[in-house]
């Protein structure tokens, strides 16, 4: 073993150089030590990942109240403009640029309730059911599962022909209760994704 400073030689055991007088490193010392301090490294960011993917929910699945309403509404307003357009052009003599603009509000009924349904979304994580409302200003309201008592599907018989129902949560929160998830296609297929979770919970 040789100086790193001077190249003097060194004898085994020797801390400092003869020669120069500087401290001697340990080759072993040195090719150890980048390997103990990069297997702490290595941990702590395992342990980052693991605290990280434990703090993440997982979404079962998220729904609307249905547009089934909301598509025959806009379609009756087609039919509606179309006929409220041929009915002023035979009756009055009012301009088709006046009629047709006249005609075509009709469709701003279907548009209202078509951004109104939008305001409504239900979400089922893996732990807790998210119910948001509102366009601009949101409020998201949460049910842990853990507090969940029952899940029921409601369908009356319009509702059963057109593939859609009301899904009734009761649960044992402090606002406690019944929540009514409400017009969503397909409640029973929902309710059963819904009971697979809770039954981690109870």
């Amino acid at each position: 073993m040789h100086c790193s400073n001077c190249g003097s030689y060194l004898a085994p055991g020797v801390r400092f150089c003869s020669g120069c007088g500087s401290p001697v490193n340990d080759p072993e010392a040195t090719r150890l030590a980048p390997t103990q301090r990069g297997i702490p490294v290595r941990l702590d960011q395992e342990d980052d990942d693991i605290a990280i993917d434990d703090d993440l929910e997982n979404v079962i699945f998220t729904v609307r109240p249905t547009l089934v309403f909301i598509k025959l509404g806009y379609g009756l307003a087609v039919v509606g403009a179309l006929a409220l357009v041929f009915l002023l052009a035979l009756l009055t003599p009012i301009p088709s640029y006046i009629s047709i603009p006249v005609a075509l509000s009709l469709l701003l009924i279907p548009a209202y309730f078509h951004v109104k349904r939008n305001m409504v979304r239900y979400t089922l994580t893996d732990s807790k059911i998210e119910i948001d409302t509102g366009l601009i200003a949101r409020t998201t309201r949460n049910i842990p599962l853990a507090k969940i008592q029952d899940v029921t599907v409601s369908a009356n018989i319009p509702q059963r022909l057109l593939g859609f129902g009301d899904l009734l949560i009761d649960n044992a929160s402090e606002l406690g209760g019944t929540t009514v998830l409400r017009n969503i296609n397909h409640p029973r297929r929902h309710a059963d994704l819904l009971l697979r979770e809770l039954r981690r919970w109870h």
